[in-house]
């Protein structure tokens, strides 16, 4: 490996990593297999890749092409050296509007295609539900073909030529007409003509074996056509033209209501006479909330599309006439749209967690884990009723449990199945149900793959699809192309078996010792490491709508930044074989220092990984019994030290000190503060001291002029939380929460910082650091100086201004506290500002109207955590318009003041942020409710932001 490492890093001019966190990161795609690589190259053009695959050859290493690690089947895992192509290799050569062409790199994500060619009013037609992700070279390895298939073919229907550089180094240029073809190709094919036009079943979504019926001379003889589909088996792509296609002007969606989903799947079919775009379908088992939806149990989302928006509709409406539907609902508004497709591209996450349980006890059945492998054989859409019944009913002979969702109109089914994958016997219930689905997918004349390719999930069944000499011509076919099987060895010929390499063979059986309760995961963190199936929506590089995950993806580009990435570290943390030093690793650390803790996985993650409370659970062990890093005291710290500036009353000399540079440069260097930053002034006198102190004088002044207290009627009363930020950083927002809620006929009552002699504190700042003993502390002696406020029936609601703190609140402190009843009232009487006004204010109260536009960001814990549907209704009942921006501001509470990451901070701020700030008219709101989200505005951008309370309280006058 040594000699091999060597000859790379001297021939090739773009990155070689064998190092532990490259080869952790591509152990895996998006199936159930693993294999640890040797290495890790990304290359920089075609002569890398060329000089890369001479010294694997010399030294007789497999190679592996990966486009964004995606694959369902496995194929784009592998022991020898993986190809990245995504880091350098990932542009649009050119885009031809005359000939409808375009010239890509293999690495070029589909979106960035999209976006291109979107001005010329063109577009790539196959979209996969990952196009935000895939990379076109992986669509081409896989034949891709998404929702848009039925209108627009597969991945090898628009391709015209491909560049290709074979194992031995030759490179061809693939296309019609033989061209390109390896020697010894053509006498192969012409010597089985009788063979290759009777082997292959007839319908859409073919994808299974090698196409070699594309090089029919009736079909044109198509070598490129034929490559596609070969997953990286016969060649390394470099580089392709491909074809694009009209996009319509305008779209319609029919979203097309039914009892089950073997009523929409026999109604499919019918439906393709009417040239729709999209004929998908869907069960209620995937959907989280059905309220978007129309009545039914199961739907089909049948695109239309038209020169205008009224064209589009009336096709769409004619569909909805010739359906027979339970109900339907016809959509033309983009935004709405997407809202409901963004439901059918969730599934393929939402159904690796099914309801019904925790985690599978070993050797049980029927857990909430689902799992690929099953996942798209293809059948003729006028089978798809008669194969969906069988396969309910293979299903339930075997006590499994799966709901089919996917490309009705092809015949194409996407299933995952909660297999038990980590018992021997459940994995031998797994290899017996797979051979008998294949002989069930075969009886209705199908495919075993129709969209992600047969990897190691299926190519040892092509027997029973193809026979054993159809499959044997794929070997010699191989043969050609590849004579020494470097590239991709185990795939689609002579395969490893389908039960091996199975990823959590390596996990340990055993729960692991940890602090936080995972109640989701049943308290075993292997579980919730489980999670992450390598759908990897947190490698999209651009923010959609209101999501924010995954902020350092987005800012540095890389894998072990990425939400998937870092739980790859963690699978490898776990399994022990390559990352062997468990929670002391480095290689987990420095992936996840730079980990936001935005908690935007929790919501925006499809199966719901929560990456801040694993990086919270690493840093607790990582650290135990260790000198932890100064931040970590000093921010991690801060209500201790703030409660101690107050007791003291110091905040005057602290503010004082950190005027003078010279001084304050010394303390954040000591402090680990980076040094661009800023300290926070100290108020001088805290929001509650404040508060306590205005409800006095305003009592002795009504005393002194003889005013008799009338106790003011109201609907309500509610408890206003200390949180550390607006106690000591900045007051106003709690005296303007104050005013507010007392307009809106609520009694306001105090939470005091001390109370009964003990803090109170919700302990976020300890969780953020990793400091999970000392949270767990503070929040068991917040829970006993709340006392009757907790335990007591009846107690008010809790009014928490500081979305991280609520959210703190609401999760961390059950999550940490399971087994105290108190953590989980508390956690329940948590309200937002905005839902206390929406839930207690008096029935006839309104907020006063200010009728003017905002600009801003939601605070990333309330887009995860909390929700933000009542701020909505708030700002849009005082007259506040326009939507706040999606993405991070980058402090993230201490992240952006900590040494070493000020960069990432201030480009993850760059992203929307202060981009949307800057260009907002001058009578703009700029509204944050974080305190991080106000200082990053004021540091950045010079902006003075306010919480959403402020700018209310202001408009009362």
């Amino acid at each position: 490996m040594a000699d091999l490492q060597a000859e790379l890093r001297r021939t090739v001019r773009g990155e070689v990593g064998f190092d532990v966190t490259s080869r952790a990161l591509t152990t895996m795609d998006a199936s159930n297999y693993r294999r640890v690589p040797l290495g890790v190259v990304t290359p920089r053009d075609a002569d890398d890749v060329a000089a890369t695959l001479a010294a694997c050859r010399a030294h007789g290493v497999p190679v592996v092409a990966r486009g964004g690690g995606t694959s369902i089947a496995g194929q784009a895992t592998g022991t020898g050296v993986v190809l990245d192509f995504t880091r350098h290799m990932n542009g649009l050569v050119s885009l031809d509007p005359a000939s409808r062409t375009a010239v890509v790199q293999p690495g070029l994500v589909l979106d960035r295609l999209q976006q291109a060619a979107a001005p010329h009013g063109l577009r790539f037609g196959p979209d996969p539900s990952t196009h935000s992700r895939c990379t076109l070279g992986g669509m081409i390895g896989n034949n891709s073909c998404g929702s848009h298939s039925v209108a627009w073919g597969t991945t090898a229907d628009n391709v015209g030529e491909l560049s290709v550089i074979t194992a031995r180094g030759d490179r061809l240029t693939l296309g019609r007409d033989w061209s390109g073809a390896p020697e010894g190709l053509r006498p192969l094919v012409e010597a089985e003509l009788a063979r290759l036009r009777t082997g292959f079943p007839d319908l859409p979504r073919r994808i299974s074996g090698y196409a070699l019926d594309a090089l029919l001379p009736e079909n044109g003889a198509d070598v490129a056509r034929s490559f596609c589909g070969s997953e990286g088996t016969l060649g390394i792509l470099t580089e392709a033209v491909v074809r694009l296609v009209e996009a319509p002007r305008a779209r319609a969606l029919a979203v097309l209501g039914y009892a089950d989903e073997g009523a929409a799947a026999e109604a499919a079919a019918g439906l393709l006479v009417h040239a729709p775009l999209t004929v998908e379908g869907m069960a209620a088992d995937l959907v989280r909330s059905t309220a978007d939806l129309p009545r039914g149990g199961a739907w089909l989302f049948v695109e239309t599309g038209g020169d205008t928006a009224a064209e589009a509709r009336a096709r769409a409406e004619t569909i909805v006439r010739a359906a027979d539907v339970l109900d339907s609902l016809v959509v033309t508004d983009p935004a709405g749209q997407r809202a409901l497709w963004r439901i059918r591209e969730d599934a393929s996450g939402t159904a690796t967690r099914m309801p019904g349980g925790t985690s599978r006890p070993p050797g049980a059945g029927g857990g909430s884990e689902a799992w690929p492998g099953w996942e798209d054989c293809a059948v003729p859409p006028p089978q798809l009723g008669a194969y969906l019944r069988d396969f309910r009913a293979l299903l339930g002979s075997y006590g499994l449990r799966g709901t089919p969702y996917g490309h009705f109109g092809d015949g194409c089914i996407h299933v995952r199945i909660d297999f038990d994958l980590l018992t021997e016997a459940g994995i031998g219930g797994f290899r017996r149900f797979s051979e008998d689905l294949a002989e069930l997918v075969v009886a209705h004349g199908g495919s075993l793959s129709g969209e992600h390719g047969d990897g190691q999930a299926r190519a040892e069944l092509l027997p029973k699809m193809y026979g054993t000499e159809m499959v044997t011509l794929f070997e010699r076919a191989k043969g050609i192309w590849d004579p020494d099987d470097l590239l991709n060895p185990g795939m689609l010929v002579r395969p490893a078996p389908l039960d091996t390499n199975l990823r959590f063979s390596v996990l340990p059986r055993e729960p692991v010792d940890v602090v936080f309760g995972y109640p989701s995961d049943g308290g075993d963190f292997s579980a919730a490491v489980r999670r992450c199936v390598g759908v990897a929506k947190c490698r999209t590089t651009e923010v959609s709508g209101s999501s924010v995950m995954c902020p350092s993806f987005r800012a540095t580009g890389e894998e072990e930044h990425s939400t998937r990435g870092r739980a790859r570290l963690l699978h490898e943390m776990l399994a022990g074989e390559l990352v062997t030093d468990g929670w002391r690793s480095t290689e987990v650390r420095d992936a996840l220092d730079l980990c936001l803790s935005c908690k935007g996985c929790r919501t925006d993650c499809p199966v719901g990984v929560d990456m801040a409370t694993y990086k919270a659970e690493f840093l607790h062990h990582h650290y135990e019994g260790r000198r932890r890093p100064a931040s970590h005291y000093t921010m991690g710290w801060l209500p201790r030290w703030l409660r101690l500036v107050d007791r003291t009353r110091t905040a005057w000399l602290v503010n004082f000190l950190a005027s003078v540079r010279p001084l304050a440069a010394v303390a954040k260097r000591l402090g680990g503060i980076a040094g661009e930053r800023e300290i926070p002034r100290v108020a001088g006198v805290p929001f509650t001291r404040a508060w306590r102190r205005k409800a006095m004088a305003e009592s002795r002044r009504n005393t002194h002029d003889g005013v008799e207290y009338v106790e003011t009627p109201t609907r309500g009363r509610v408890q206003l939380w200390p949180d550390t930020f607006t106690e000591h950083l900045s007051p106003s927002v709690g005296h303007a929460a104050v005013r507010v809620l007392e307009a809106a006929g609520l009694e306001v009552l105090p939470v005091l910082p001390v109370m009964a002699g003990k803090p109170v504190c919700c302990g976020l700042t300890y969780v953020s650091t990793g400091q999970l003993d000392r949270a767990r502390e503070v929040m068991r002696t917040t829970l006993d100086a709340m006392g009757v406020l907790v335990d007591g029936e009846g107690a008010p609601p809790v009014v928490v201004l500081e979305p991280s703190c609520a959210a703190a609140l609401r999760t961390d402190l059950p999550e940490l506290l399971p087994d105290d009843p108190r953590a989980a009232r508390l956690a329940a009487m948590v309200l937002t500002f905005a839902e206390a006004l929406e839930r207690h204010a008096a029935p006839d109260w309104t907020p006063p109207r200010i009728d003017r536009p905002t600009v801003g960001q939601t605070h990333c814990h309330q887009h995860a955590v909390l929700g933000d549907t009542a701020d909505r209704r708030l700002r849009a009942a005082a007259g506040l318009t326009g939507e706040l921006s999606g993405g991070c501001c980058g402090l993230a509470g201490n992240f952006g003041f900590e040494k070493g990451h000020y960069e990432v901070s201030a480009a993850c701020a760059e992203e929307q942020l202060l981009p949307a700030v800057r260009k907002a008219p001058a009578d703009t709101v700029v509204l944050a409710d974080g305190f991080s989200c106000r200082t990053q505005l004021e540091q950045l951008a010079g902006v003075r932001a306010r919480h959403l309370a402020e700018v209310l309280a202001d408009a009362l006058d």
